[in-house]
Formats: C-alpha cells, sequence, structure tokens
C-alpha cells in the first residue's frame, strides 16, 4: 500500500513516515500544500494523510482539487484544531477521516488501516452504538436511554475504543498504548480506575449492563442478554 503524507512540521513528518514504513506501508513524504496537490493528481495512491494548515496550499484546497479531478483516493485530514465545525467542513468536502493532534500514533495507525480496508465505497463512520449507549463522534458526545452522559476527553477516547472494538476483550496493554500513548505498567492502577469511573457513568444506573471484565485478559463492551 502506497501513501503520501502531507505535513510541514519536519519532526512530525519523519515521525510518521517512519511509523508507517515500519508498519509495512510505503511512504512518500512532502511539506507543502502545492507538492502535495501534485504528487496526488501525478501518481496513485491508496492513501493520503494531509495536514490542514500547509505553506503554499491548506490541506483544504488540495482534497477540493482532488476531488475535482475526480480522484476518490482516501484522504485522513491532520490538524490542531478541534471545532466541530472544522471536522463537519472537511467531512463534508470529501475527507474519509479527521485525527486531532496530539494524537496517538497507534491511533492513527488504527485508522489508516481502517480506511485501507473500507475503500472508497463506505461513507465515514460518524455514530457508534450498542443496546442504548450511542456516541456522536462528531460533536464529542455520549447518550444513554437519551440521557446526556458528561465524559472526560480521555473517557471518551476510553469509550470510543471500547465501542469500536465491541465484543473483543481488549487487554491493559493496547488500552494504555491507544488512549495514553504510553507503554502499560503492572505497578499502575490507571486503567483500573478510568474503567471504574466510566462504568459509573454508563452502567452503574442502566440495564443492561455494558462493560465487562476478563479476569487477567482485559476489558471488552458488548451486550449480553
Amino acid at each position: 500500500m502506497k501513501l503520501l503524507v502531507a505535513e510541514d512540521e519536519p519532526k512530525t513528518g519523519a515521525y510518521l513516515q517512519q511509523g508507517l514504513s515500519e508498519a509495512g506501508f510505503t511512504v512518500e513524504r512532502v511539506m507543502n500544500g502545492s507538492e502535495a496537490l501534485q504528487r496526488a493528481l501525478d501518481e496513485a495512491y491508496d492513501l493520503l494523510i494531509l495536514d490542514v494548515m500547509m505553506p503554499g496550499l491548506d490541506g483544504w484546497s488540495v482534497l477540493r482539487a482532488v476531488r475535482a479531478a475526480g480522484r476518490q483516493v482516501p484522504v485522513l485530514f491532520l490538524t490542531a484544531r478541534d471545532g466541530i465545525e472544522e471536522r463537519v467542513k472537511g467531512l463534508e468536502m470529501g475527507a474519509d477521516d479527521y485525527l486531532v493532534k496530539p494524537f496517538a500514533f497507534a491511533e492513527l495507525l488504527a485508522r489508516v488501516r481502517t480506511l485501507l480496508r473500507r475503500g472508497n465505497t463506505v461513507a465515514l463512520q460518524t455514530t457508534l452504538q450498542v443496546a442504548d449507549l450511542q456516541v456522536d463522534l462528531l460533536k464529542r458526545r455520549a447518550s444513554r436511554a437519551g440521557r446526556r452522559i458528561e465524559l472526560t476527553a480521555k473517557e471518551f477516547a476510553l469509550l470510543e475504543l471500547l465501542m469500536r472494538r465491541r465484543g473483543e476483550v481488549l487487554p491493559k496493554s493496547l488500552i494504555a498504548s491507544q488512549v495514553w500513548d504510553m507503554n502499560f505498567d503492572s505497578d499502575t492502577n490507571v486503567i483500573e480506575v478510568a474503567i471504574r469511573r466510566l462504568r459509573a457513568k454508563i452502567d452503574d444506573d442502566f440495564q443492561p449492563k455494558l462493560i465487562h471484565t476478563a479476569r487477567g485478559m482485559g476489558y471488552t463492551l458488548e451486550r449480553r442478554d
């Protein structure tokens, strides 16, 4: 699979290129929007990873020109801006996903693989639902049985991970790397505490219970009737 990374910050660009290359992808990197557009029109890529704010042309302009040329290559935006309007704008212009900086590389890699599996035929999933638990990924909101649930940023990231991987038992090491961007230390109880707080918000006052512990293995979110 051949990827194009357009990122004007040298360290970030080199980090992404190295990480994605080590994951088995062929990665080309450019540092401005004009070159990104030229490459995207001249060569065949399986995925474009575009920083929104770049010299020359910004990511929006690159995407607009790529879509105007009839290219349906998947596009993942990277941006430091976390406003809902920004995400909606990108998606309405034809982007396939949107990742806010700073992000864990594990999450970027998971999204890249998902987009490549998905191809060009499936629209970006903007909501997740298990039983009566709903998550709006654009507005970053969660609710259960119609009741709004207030979550911290980390709690939302943890819930999103569990819902995206519903039915899978996720080990603490994977949760630590994807939500906290750290290696799991068995001496810390940060994950147990986070799971306990999340359970208190989405399970304590509701039925059926959705978050389950697989002793010695990890955690899973699913409906068990």
